[in-house]
């Protein structure tokens, strides 16, 4: 696109609303902000990255700063929330709703987030804004209004961690993928994308333009109960292939994929949520183990890579990744040419919390960071920030790099497919593709491939908090003509994240593995199968097998000691 077009294309933008304040420095005190015009990237005409890079050249620091900063709020409206959402923002950024954070500190991004019991990621999240697919849509719709009363103009990146499986943060009215270990059970590339397309559409409806997915992390042979049934396997070549598809599922939906956790997650021991993980490998381990998932992805065109909390020995020992120059600016774009936004994991994690919130945020941007998410303490960081820009403590030049390239973002997933209508979310035909991949991933690991696994009558156990799926197999049995009694049938055990080896204690005729299947080594059951996902399709999928209505197709992605991949 040449610079004349793109020119013409600013100029539309600046004659259809009042001009930017100037290249730096703050509007005059009590001076009134300028009053909107169409947010820059509605209707792109010319090239996103040389419109980012003249756009960038007109925000004042203040707006500079902003775009780097993806927080979260309280409230599940962006301007009508509770006492207590408010009190909540209060002590978050001096604001009382979710719009008025936006608008303090001219956000660049906001993540929508949720907490629950069975989420390995929740002691990160302390309030839940999603609930529905209505909900959420109305709630993004009042965050870009706000963002459109900005002096940029520029769309908010607003993004959610939707990896599906036990890390989903949006469960009621959207369409539900299985697990990413699904998927890698499963082994059909096609399907993924598929699947993938049809979560991305949902999301794009609702106003979500950003995912914290795919997981990218190749688990090693030990697995990692932080990541476990997040990752689609331990084989790198395979795991590759789910990451590929995911990618380009959700980019042909109008989302930006985010591939996480760089540079591998999988092989470590510890949650980065409440510890730094290790990576012991050489480097040679490092480039044929965990790298080429993230390479694949980044190849099939992923816009975001997500900086991991992980002390990368072989290249940087003792320095988290995600602070890391020669893991993000060494490795991950001179080697591996990324060209994206390299976004941080939440900074309210316990590696990035070793120093101030101010100093972390500095930090993370000089090692290579464009994107600063969850931020703790968001006016010392707002106004950190501000002083090192000015003190030269944070060149500008580095601070203008990370926000050129979120705004190129922007641009771009403007220039994207265009969103479906809210009433298409969740549809039978999205929810069909969900089905079959939950279909295909399902595993017997010990039992017969050609007959059914149960005779009637059948009864259902699980742990607590399983009613759901109890309800769900107990439904989807008695459709296939399997009799469900209370008590005194074959027992069919259910277990899933969390569950321990005392779950197993029952001696059940068939022990099923809704999360990752290792525990089925543990067990002396006379089948076992794997689900990899307690979704309702993934339930109704597995009763089919259950009454040899259909063929197990799934093979394990991981290792289950003492057990084959499939016995089919």
């Amino acid at each position: 696109m040449s610079r004349a077009r793109t020119a013409l294309l600013l100029a539309a933008l600046l004659l259809a609303g009042p001009t930017l304040a100037g290249c730096s420095g703050s509007a005059p005190a009590g001076s009134a902000p300028p009053s909107p015009g169409p947010m820059v990237g509605v209707t792109p005409l010319g090239d996103p990255v040389l419109g980012a890079t003249d756009l960038v050249r007109r925000l004042t620091d203040e707006d500079l700063v902003g775009q780097v900063l993806m927080p979260y709020a309280y409230g599940d409206d962006a301007n009508q929330v509770s006492a207590g959402s408010a009190a909540g923002n209060q002590k978050l950024g001096g604001v009382d709703t979710p719009a008025q954070l936006v608008t303090k500190y001219r956000l660049g991004g906001l993540i929508l987030v949720s907490s629950s019991a069975d989420d390995p990621t929740a002691t990160t999240n302390p309030t839940t804004n999603v609930s529905s697919a209505t909900q959420v849509a109305k709630l993004t719709s009042g965050l870009q209004s706000a963002a459109g009363q900005l002096p940029a103009r520029v769309p908010l990146l607003i993004g959610t961690d939707q990896e599906y499986g036990v890390v989903t943060r949006i469960k009621s009215g959207l369409t539900q993928l299985p697990s990413a270990m699904a998927f890698g059970a499963a082994g059909k590339p096609q399907l993924t994308q598929a699947a993938w397309a049809a979560a991305g559409a949902d999301l794009a409806a609702i106003g979500v333009n950003v995912d914290f997915a795919p997981d990218a992390d190749v688990l090693g042979p030990a697995g990692n109960a932080a990541i476990g049934s997040r990752s689609y396997g331990q084989q790198p070549d395979a795991v590759s292939a789910q990451v590929t598809a995911a990618v380009r599922g959700l980019a042909s939906a109008g989302v930006a994929a985010t591939l996480k956790h760089f540079p591998g997650h999988g092989h470590t021991s510890t949650d980065s949520h409440t510890d730094l993980p290790v990576l012991t490998q050489s480097q040679s381990a490092l480039n044929s183990g965990d790298l080429p998932p993230f390479a694949a992805g980044i190849a099939a065109g992923a816009q975001l890579v997500m900086s991991g909390h992980l002390d990368v020995r072989s290249i940087d020992p003792g320095v988290p990744a995600s602070f890391s120059s020669k893991v993000l600016v060494d490795l991950l774009r001179r080697q591996m040419g990324f060209r994206g936004v390299v976004v941080s994991d939440a900074l309210n994690m316990a590696p990035a919390q070793k120093w101030p919130p101010a100093e972390a945020a500095r930090r993370a941007l000089l090692a290579g960071n464009d994107l600063l998410l969850m931020p703790p303490d968001l006016p010392a960081v707002s106004a950190g920030l501000l002083a090192a820009l000015r003190s030269g403590e944070l060149p500008r030049a580095r601070l203008v790099e990370a926000v050129t390239r979120i705004l190129t973002l922007k641009l771009t997933l403007a220039a994207g497919p265009r969103p479906s209508a809210l009433s298409s979310v969740g549809s039978q035909e999205r929810q069909a593709t969900a089905a079959a991949a939950a279909a295909a991933a399902v595993t017997v690991l010990r039992g017969s491939c050609t007959r059914a696994l149960v005779t009637s009558p059948v009864t259902i156990t699980t742990s607590n908090g399983r009613d759901t799926q109890r309800a769900w197999l107990t439904d989807a049995l008695r459709a296939q003509g399997v009799t469900v009694v209370d008590k005194g049938g074959s027992e069919i055990r259910l277990v899933g994240y969390g569950d321990t080896t005392a779950d197993l204690s029952s001696g059940a005729a068939v022990t099923v593995a809704m999360d990752t299947p290792n525990i089925l080594a543990k067990t002396s059951s006379p089948v076992r199968v794997a689900t990899y996902s307690s979704t309702q399709v993934a339930m109704q999928a597995l009763a089919a097998v259950l009454a040899g209505k259909a063929k197990p197709a799934g093979r394990s992605p991981v290792d289950v000691p003492g057990l084959p991949r499939s016995a089919c």
